[in-house]
C-alpha cells in the first residue's frame, strides 16, 4: 500500500523558493525577458549561471556522491515553478531536469553528468519535446562509431553543449555540440523563451553512455512530472497579476474586479489553480519517493497531473490575457509571454490525451 502524499512545503522548500524568487526579480524582469526574445540568444546565460552555477541548482536531483546536491524532485518542482512565474530564458527544465535524469539511468555517463550538475556544461536529450513517456521516439542510426540523422523540435538544442542522442542500436550517445558532423539549426518556435531546434548528425562522434529505452523513459517521465510544477507557476502569476490589475482599473467610478462577473471567473479560475497545485505536488512527492523505478504509483502521479495541468495553465494565461484588456494586446505588456509558454506546454511531453490514455492503461479502465 503506498504512502499518503505529502502536498505541503517544508521549511527548506519555502527557503529554496524565496532565494529563488529574489534572484529571479533582480535579473528577470519582464522587460528583460522581452527584450531576450527579440535578440538572436534567446537564452539568457548570464542568469542560468547565477541559478546553476551560484545556486547549484543544476545539480539538485544528482546525488552527492556524483557530484550533485543530493536533493530531489520536490525541491526541483518548487524551482520550476518560480520560473514559471517568470518565464525565465533558461534551459533549467532540459538541463537539469531532462538530460540529468536521463544520466542518471545510464552506466557510463558519470564525467557528463558532473559537468551538468556543476553547471560546467548544459545538456539537452535530442527527442523531440512533444514526446510523451513511454511513447515512440526516433533514433539517429549508429554506424562504426558514429551517428548520422535528423532530430527535430529538440528544446533549447541551440543552447546545449552535449546532446544525448538515442540511436538505432538501442545505446544512448553523448555528443559534443560543437563536434564535426553536429548542426543545429533554429526552428520557429511558438514559446519564444524555449527554442526548438533541429540537430543533423553526418557522422558525428558519440560516447555510448548508456541503454536509451530506459534512459529515455525515466527522463521523460521527469520531465512530465516537474513540467506540471512549472505550469502551476505560470498560472498562479497569471491569476495573481490578473486580481491585481482588476482592482487598480476603474469604471464607472469603482474598481472593475468589483464586477460580479469577474469575480465569479476569478473564483473558478482560483479553484482549477489550487487543484493544479495538488496534482504538481503529488506528481513530485511521488517521483521524489523512488525516482529510480517505473512504478505504477508514480507513472499515475504523473499522468494525473499532465492530464489537468495544460488547461488550467492556459485557461489562466488566456483569463489574463482578456480580462487585461487592450494593454494585454501589446508586446511590450508580458502576458502574452505566458500564453505562449502555457500552449507550448500544453503539448510538451505528451498531451493532455496522451496522459489520459496512459492514466486509463494503469488502472485498466480502457475505453470501449
Amino acid at each position: 500500500m503506498s504512502a499518503q502524499p505529502d502536498l505541503l512545503y517544508s521549511e527548506e522548500e519555502e527557503a529554496l523558493r524565496a532565494a529563488v524568487r529574489d534572484l529571479l526579480t533582480d535579473h528577470c524582469d519582464a522587460a528583460r525577458v522581452i527584450s531576450r526574445t527579440e535578440s538572436d540568444a534567446p537564452h539568457d546565460l548570464s542568469l542560468w549561471k547565477a541559478l546553476a552555477d551560484g545556486m547549484g541548482l543544476a545539480g539538485l536531483l544528482v546525488p552527492e556522491d556524483r557530484g550533485g546536491q543530493g536533493a530531489t524532485h520536490r525541491e526541483a518542482a518548487v524551482v520550476l515553478e518560480e520560473l514559471g512565474r517568470a518565464v525565465a530564458p533558461v534551459p533549467y527544465l532540459t538541463s537539469a531536469v531532462v538530460a540529468t535524469e536521463a544520466l542518471l539511468a545510464c552506466t557510463d555517463g558519470g564525467e557528463v553528468l558532473a559537468s551538468l550538475a556543476s553547471a560546467r556544461r548544459i545538456g539537452a536529450l535530442a527527442v523531440p519535446l512533444h514526446t510523451a513517456p513511454g511513447a515512440f521516439f526516433p533514433a539517429a542510426r549508429a554506424a562504426d562509431g558514429v551517428l548520422y540523422g535528423e532530430l527535430t523540435g529538440v528544446a533549447d538544442a541551440d543552447a546545449a553543449d552535449v546532446l544525448l542522442v538515442p540511436a538505432d542500436d538501442g545505446g544512448l550517445y553523448a555528443v559534443e555540440a560543437d563536434a564535426v558532423g553536429v548542426t543545429v539549426t533554429g526552428q520557429t518556435s511558438l514559446d519564444l523563451t524555449r527554442p526548438l531546434a533541429r540537430v543533423v548528425l553526418d557522422g558525428a562522434p558519440g560516447h555510448r553512455v548508456g541503454d536509451a529505452g530506459p534512459a529515455v523513459r525515466r527522463a521523460l517521465r521527469a520531465g512530465a512530472g516537474l513540467l506540471a510544477s512549472e505550469q502551476l507557476g505560470l498560472a498562479e502569476w497569471s491569476l495573481a497579476e490578473t486580481v491585481r490589475y482588476l482592482k487598480d482599473r476603474r469604471q464607472f467610478n469603482r474598481p472593475v474586479g468589483g464586477f460580479q462577473a469577474l469575480k465569479h471567473r476569478l473564483a473558478q479560475l482560483w479553484l482549477e489553480v489550487v487543484n493544479l497545485r495538488a496534482a504538481a505536488r503529488n506528481a513530485a512527492d511521488a517521483l521524489a519517493a523512488d525516482p529510480a523505478a517505473a512504478g505504477d504509483d508514480a507513472d499515475a502521479a504523473v499522468a494525473v497531473a499532465q492530464a489537468y495541468a495544460g488547461q488550467v495553465a492556459v485557461h489562466a494565461a488566456e483569463e489574463a490575457l482578456q480580462l487585461h484588456g487592450g494593454i494585454g494586446m501589446t508586446w511590450e505588456h508580458p502576458v502574452h509571454l505566458y500564453l505562449k509558454r502555457a500552449k507550448a506546454d500544453s503539448i510538451a511531453y505528451g498531451t493532455a490525451g496522451a496522459h489520459r490514455e496512459a492514466l486509463a492503461g494503469l488502472v485498466d479502465l480502457q475505453a470501449p
